[in-house]
């Protein structure tokens, strides 16, 4: 599908936020988990909350649903012997069950997506697996990998932090329930740390006990533990807004965004306050985000590992600010679902913004005129890419076509449909 995105000068409505992805996959994930039935009220609907749903009920769990829940008999540690995964591009769907996975004879999960998640690496996992006495085959810590397990052990275990907290935030699922006492000890660096506590506190919320060091860097695990069956709410997904609002911000507009938790753990929580330094008359109450945009901004540094998902949309407004902003501690981005450095900056480029990169920066001369548009643009296979392209699209001065743009379903399904009831002017064509 082609997004053609046209210059629209202004944007009003209210929006419902969509429901986390992050949070619901783990919720969905723990409820696999334990030994009974959860409940995860206002599920996400996406390609990567779908594949964590498809993958545990070929797992054993199972699922019954509607608009407003899922309800979930989950399996324990007793997954269903399965001869093969496939998680779509979901890359924290397949890092999370690579551990669940340990508690199986052998698994394959398939390359699905060779040109995107199967350039993913995870070797940091794979070595982590392997110290409890797991076997892994792979393919230079790429997909296809194959996972011997069935009695995994705990111990001392390391694990890199340095490409991802996705390869931690598995394990940290998965060790409780071994027979052993578990210790894990993260190595260098440990990127995106507030979505290591999103982690932590689901499981907390299923009744596991683990003791995190304040740095987030040395964890104890008692062994022997369950999941208890509990009923969970999903809370609104700062990711995905974090582009609506950079729409609003770039736009003369009246926007509102409901259901957006003020006292979130979400990272990406940030964004209110990387646009109110950009000088977005912005309020935010009663967990309702209020944008006035008079498509005035002014240039800032931001630490991007504090909102790494929300990145692209904060440089897409970056864009129209005036002056020069600095998004640093990013590195981690170019290990997604592409290179969220390199290739987005490429394509802004093509659309006529001023950007620079450095291996862990992004650098934005603002244009506070605007920028030309009128070109195609590639998507990447990136739902990310896309959305903030979109908001870059909406203030170019000839619009901007954005090839593949149906990938934005992988967190953010109703995307375009929730720009449309605003008043932005995209029109939708299949390719």
């Amino acid at each position: 599908m082609k997004a053609i995105v046209k210059p629209t000068p202004r944007l009003e409505g209210t929006i419902n936020a969509l429901s986390s992805k992050n949070y619901t996959t783990r919720y969905l994930l723990i409820g696999a988990l334990a030994d009974g039935t959860s409940t995860v009220h206002y599920p996400a609907h996406s390609e990567d909350s779908d594949a964590m749903r498809r993958c545990i009920r070929d797992l054993g769990a199972v699922i019954e649903e509607d608009e407003e829940k899922m309800v979930i008999r989950g399996f324990g540690k007793s997954p269903k012997p399965v001869s093969e995964l496939n998680v779509g591009n979901a890359g924290a769907v397949l890092r999370f069950l690579m551990s669940v996975a340990a508690f199986l004879p052998e698994v394959t999960f398939v390359n699905a997506y060779p040109d995107s998640l199967g350039k993913r690496p995870h070797d940091d996992l794979i070595d982590s697996l392997q110290q409890m006495g797991v076997e892994v085959e792979h393919r230079e810590g790429k997909l296809p990998i194959t996972i011997r397990g069935g009695k995994p052990r705990g111990g001392q275990i390391t694990v890199s932090g340095n490409i991802s907290s996705q390869f931690l935030s598995s394990l940290l699922f998965v060790t409780p329930l071994l027979e052993e006492d578990t210790e894990i000890t993260v190595l260098h660096d440990l990127k995106s740390k507030i979505i290591v506590g999103q982690t932590l506190e689901v499981i907390e919320q299923a009744g596991i006990r683990i003791e995190a060091s304040e740095d987030l860097m040395h964890y104890k695990i008692p062994g022997k533990q369950q999941y208890k069956p509990q009923n969970y709410v999903v809370q609104g997904d700062y990711p995905g807004s974090a582009a609506i609002l950079a729409a609003a911000a770039v736009t003369h507009s009246d926007v509102t965004v409901l259901r957006l938790a003020e006292q979130s753990k979400q990272g990406e929580r940030a964004v209110i306050d990387v646009l109110r330094a950009m000088g977005v008359d912005l309020t935010h109450e009663n967990d309702t985000v209020h944008v006035r945009g008079n498509q005035t901004l002014k240039a800032g540094e931001f630490d991007g590992d504090h909102f790494t998902d929300a990145v692209l949309a904060m440089v897409a407004a970056a864009v129209f600010a005036d002056g020069t902003s600095r998004f640093y501690n990013v590195e981690n981005l170019r290990y997604k679902e592409c290179d969220r450095i390199t290739d987005f900056v490429n394509e802004l480029r093509k659309a006529g913004a001023d950007v620079e990169e450095r291996q862990s920066e992004i650098i934005v001369h603002g244009r506070p005129q605007g920028v030309a548009g009128g070109v195609e643009i590639n998507a990447h296979y990136d739902h990310r890419v896309i959305m903030a392209l979109t908001v870059v699209g909406l203030r170019s001065e000839q619009g901007l076509v954005i090839n593949d743009a149906h990938h934005v379903a992988k967190s953010y399904p109703q995307y375009f449909e929730h720009l449309l009831s605003l008043g932005a002017q995209i029109e939708l064509v299949q390719a």
